[in-house]
């Protein structure tokens, strides 16, 4: 961002206050509860039960941004914590889980909004910037000093009293707005940035995917990336036509499926044994996570039937059935839910292979469309071993699997580099609201240079005041 180029300032002194260190010779150092009203607007108890609002939750709410949009709610039907009136030129800061670093600044809300008890809610002043606000409590400098003052340790929060102690480091009001205007426009273009970066991983994904489909289809000959010399009708509706010499049939002609069993938390006899049980959620595309599996009592005969081994393929029966991975832990005290098949290849076929050709069943609809026929168990032992799919040779199958991880990995690589790049992006972002809103960095001469740059005169700024304390006190209920 070479035309945003900034400096120090001439002068500096100290401020007095540890974690804020040095600032510009101007600028003044307060309290924050001298500067801005905290928490001026609640909902009385009596508000009228049918009146409506936008709820903002803690969950709602990111570092700078929402996350999701606030809900529509009665007051009649509204948490008790739905009680934070929040007006244009706001900015809300999270109180509990202060952790999460949640801010927003609330401009030219079309609706009323609530905010819960969990945020502070600051509203400026006149002769105060409000955009510059939102920033002074986004750097990083306010955000630790935040969690570092919070009390707790699930549940770290920080009392508005405390909050109002801090000490801020406040540029005259014509600053206030260079600087907001600069950071708006920084923000602008990192978001463009990152958007672009995000889009770019959309591709790569979606460039996964289709590779997956075209090898496990046969629409492609992995070995020389061309069409195959022949094909036949498959007689399936997702697959299409495949390559002459490839097979066709039900998952169970190739793999023995074998459906998980419920256990329970406590031992019923003396034999059972104590072991690592595998659910649904801990199965996801191509990957299983034990880690996080309860324990629960198994007979040795569950133990000896439902088992699960290093290189079996889980598919998961409920919820998303059908999504799938293979277990590489090497645990062997594994036992799996009764939402879970274990799947085990026959005839030398490729768990592998399954497991993608799943992956390209998924991407074409199928499992979305089955889930949607039915709430209970929609992929059950008799769907699964009946779903239609190719069978190539195994070492074609084994041929096509070493291709596609290959090609994953690249893929996948690519994908963590430009993931790496937008985080990068995030902590540029950060560091340089931090510098700007401390008084690190002078960027009035870049302001300036800015289209829409405007400094505000004292009678706009009475009025902007004015105008403020009016849309106020138009939105209280």
């Amino acid at each position: 961002m070479k035309h945003l180029s900034s400096k120090p300032y001439p002068a500096y002194k100290d401020s007095g206050v540890e974690w804020l260190g040095k600032v510009p010779e101007h600028w003044e150092v307060r309290r924050l509860k001298y500067w801005l009203g905290i928490n001026r607007k609640v909902l009385p108890e009596d508000t009228n039960p049918g009146y409506t609002f936008r709820y903002v939750d803690i969950g709602s709410v990111a570092a700078g941004r929402l996350i999701e949009s606030p809900k529509r709610l009665r007051f009649g039907d509204a948490p008790s914590r739905a009680r934070r009136v929040v007006t244009h030129g706001d900015t809300i800061i999270s109180t509990v889980r202060t952790y999460l670093k949640a801010v927003w600044h609330a401009e030219n809300p079309q609706e009323s909004l609530v905010a819960s008890t969990g945020f502070a809610v600051l509203t400026p002043d006149q002769n105060t910037m409000p955009k510059f606000v939102s920033y002074i409590c986004q750097s990083n400098s306010f955000t630790d000093r935040v969690t570092s003052e919070s009390v707790g340790i699930a549940y770290p929060a920080i009392a508005e009293t405390r909050l109002g102690t801090f000490s801020v480091c406040i540029p005259p009001l014509p600053e206030q707005h260079a600087i907001a205007h600069f950071l708006d426009h920084a923000n602008q273009r990192i978001q463009r940035h990152i958007q672009a970066k995000e889009k770019l991983i959309k591709l790569l994904e979606e460039q996964k995917q289709v590779i997956i489909h075209q090898a496990v289809t046969g629409q492609i000959d992995i070995r020389t990336g061309q069409p195959y010399p022949a094909y036949k009708d498959s007689g399936v509706e997702w697959l299409g036509k495949v390559p002459e010499h490839w097979g066709i049939g039900g998952v169970k002609r190739g793999y023995d499926i074998r459906l998980g069993k419920m256990l329970q938390p406590k031992a019923n006899s003396a034999d059972d044994i104590e072991v690592s049980y595998l659910k649904a959620k801990d199965v996801q595309w191509f990957s299983v996570q034990p880690i996080s599996a309860a324990r629960m009592w198994a007979s040795p005969g569950d133990i000896k039937q439902f088992s699960v081994s290093s290189g079996d393929l889980l598919v998961c029966e409920g919820g998303e059935g059908g999504r799938c991975g293979i277990l590489t832990d090497q645990v062997s005290d594994h036992i799996i839910q009764n939402s879970l098949h274990r799947v085990r290849s026959r005839y030398g076929n490729s768990n592998a292979f399954l497991q993608y050709t799943m992956r390209a069943v998924a991407e074409m609809g199928w499992f979305a469309a089955l889930n949607n026929k039915a709430t209970i168990a929609p992929f059950t032992y008799e769907k699964f071993g009946a779903l239609r799919i190719p069978f190539p040779s195994p070492p074609e199958q084994h041929a096509i699997t070493r291709f596609l991880n290959h090609a994953n990995q690249r893929i996948s690589a690519s994908c963590a580099a430009v993931k790496r790049e937008i985080d990068l992006l995030h902590e540029y972002r950060t560091r340089l609201i931090a510098d700007v809103v401390t008084g690190k960095q002078d960027v009035r001469e870049a302001a300036a240079k800015l289209p829409g740059h405007e400094p505000p005169t004292t009678d706009n700024t009475c009025q902007d005041g004015m105008a403020l304390a009016a849309q106020v006190q138009s939105r209280h209920p």
